[in-house]
């Protein structure tokens, strides 16, 4: 027995390991995006219209890594959208909300809402938020400190009837929310040192919807709400790393093929390649300080100032919209330029209003490489799939149009999936800044887990399924076997 015994307990550490390696983390999020990003289906025109709605959403005004199961569907037909599950309550709940980095607040459609869709579209059951079905439910009142900072940052309001804090939210699509904030259990699963996971909760304080109205009552695309990523008070990023609980940082990698997908982790991608640009201080979204554009190693002659970040203009990330767009003014130097380097290999055509090009041969033998040239050194580099979008076929000629649109009449740039999808993009609100690097994301990922530490513990992610497999982790289960069968067979020889 004294010969076996130590066998026993390195078999044991093994699969215990493997346990480890199998179970519901780490934090890795699979997405799934409603559309794949160069569908020869879809005109741009339908593609500006989803990304309309998507921007009417952008409202105008430590201890470990949290996991979120993420969900989405692939019809070509639906906008956009990854939405992922939370759990609320007690006992706790299911509600399905969309991933949006263009707003602050979670909020849920309330047992009391007018105009919540009662079905979707996604093929996901929809559910209520009761408060009074709760046994960890409470009101949050005008003089909750968490309501002052709402108002601040245009979060929240107050009503002078019921002392109840407040929102209301009118977004650009002509739809909106109302209702008023409660708190209430988070239910997640947090990963810590030594990648060992524990079942958590945490108060948070939430929107409940008792209206909505416009394209918020429709049940094609409907979840039970929306899950704002923003980096203000009373996002839900911001609540947990305030109770120690989630590092303030979170990071993406979405696959540019036609099946979509990607990685998103709340934690930081750890990649050597990384370069970094600061968030433009003191605003509500994710706005970067583009400096310039350059086309083919030219830089293009548009004044700096139309970049310039103030309340009408300026660059914002938002991985919820599926093209990119182009302040008006720099909008026709960019696709001048581009045309006048291709021209004489390929066919300019107009489409629709879109320019497009007839192509006979690959686009990355023909078409430049753009450089979007952000402060402090960092640069972008788009390759000729991440400016174009192919639409279909005339005459054995390929039709690939210019994926950035005009802004009319404005000055926003908005970087959208167009540009972001095969990097990985972190959003490092602790340091305040924003940082990419091109990746396939059909891989797996390291992330740090312990920011408040100093230290780093690396979790090796990998794409999750919904069934909570994987081929990388199915590969790690075998290696481990052979790994458990061979020492056996060593030590019991």
């Amino acid at each position: 027995m004294a010969a076996v015994f130590p066998a026993w307990i390195m078999i044991t550490i093994l699969v215990l390991e493997a346990a480890v390696v199998m179970g519901d983390f780490p934090a890795t999020l699979k997405l799934e995006r409603s559309i794949p990003l160069a569908s020869h289906e879809l005109e741009l025109s339908r593609l500006r219209e989803r990304d309309r709605l998507r921007h009417g959403r952008l409202l105008q005004s430590s201890g470990g890594v949290v996991d979120f199961p993420v969900q989405g569907t692939y019809d070509p037909f639906l906008v956009g959208l990854y939405y992922t599950k939370l759990q609320l309550g007690s006992p706790p709940r299911d509600f399905f909300v969309q991933i949006d980095t263009g707003s602050d607040v979670l909020w849920i459609g309330c047992n009391s809402c007018n105009g919540c869709p009662e079905s979707s579209g996604l093929q996901i059951q929809l559910n209520l938020y009761d408060p009074g079905s709760s046994s960890t439910a409470s009101s949050v009142l005008c003089s909750d400190q968490r309501c002052s900072a709402g108002i601040q940052s245009s979060d929240s309001g107050c009503s002078g009837q019921s002392n109840q804090c407040s929102y209301t939210f009118q977004y650009g699509d002509g739809s909106g929310t109302s209702g008023y904030y409660v708190a209430d259990l988070l239910h997640f699963n947090t990963i810590l040192e030594g990648s060992m996971t524990t079942n958590s909760t945490a108060p948070i304080m939430f929107g409940c919807s008792v209206l909505q109205t416009g394209d918020l009552t429709k049940s094609d695309r409907a979840v039970d709400g929306i899950f704002g990523f923003g980096q203000q008070s009373l996002s839900v990023i911001s609540q947990l790393s305030s109770q120690g609980i989630t590092p303030r940082v979170f990071s993406h990698c979405l696959k540019g093929n036609n099946g979509g997908g990607g990685i998103l982790v709340f934690g930081e991608i750890l990649e050597p390649n990384m370069v970094y640009t600061p968030l433009v201080p003191s605003q509500p979204h994710y706005n970067l300080d583009l400096r310039s554009i350059s086309v083919g190693g030219q830089v293009l002659s548009i004044d700096q100032s139309v970049f310039s970040t103030s309340s009408n203009q300026g660059t914002i990330v938002d991985s919820g919209t599926t093209l990119a767009y182009l302040a008006d003014e720099a909008y026709d130097a960019f696709v001048s330029a581009i045309t006048n380097i291709v021209s004489q290999t390929v066919r300019p055509v107009l489409s629709k209003g879109n320019q497009c090009y007839l192509i006979t041969s690959s686009v990355t033998d023909i078409f430049p490489q753009v450089s979007l040239n952000f402060a402090g050194g960092a640069s972008m580099i788009l390759n000729p799939q991440d400016y174009l979008v192919q639409q279909n076929s005339i005459g054995g000629a390929a039709v690939w149009c210019i994926g950035f649109q005009k802004n009319q009449g404005q000055g926003i740039t908005i970087l959208g999936d167009l540009v972001l999808k095969d990097k990985i993009v972190v959003y490092d609100l602790v340091n305040q800044r924003i940082g990419w690097t091109n990746y396939d994301c059909s891989m797996s990922v390291n992330v740090s887990a312990n920011v408040n530490t100093g230290r780093s513990e690396i979790i090796n992610a990998g794409q999750m399924s919904n069934d909570g497999s994987s081929q990388d982790e199915l590969r790690s289960m075998v290696a481990l076997l052979i790994h458990i069968f061979v020492l056996a067979g060593l030590l019991f020889s």
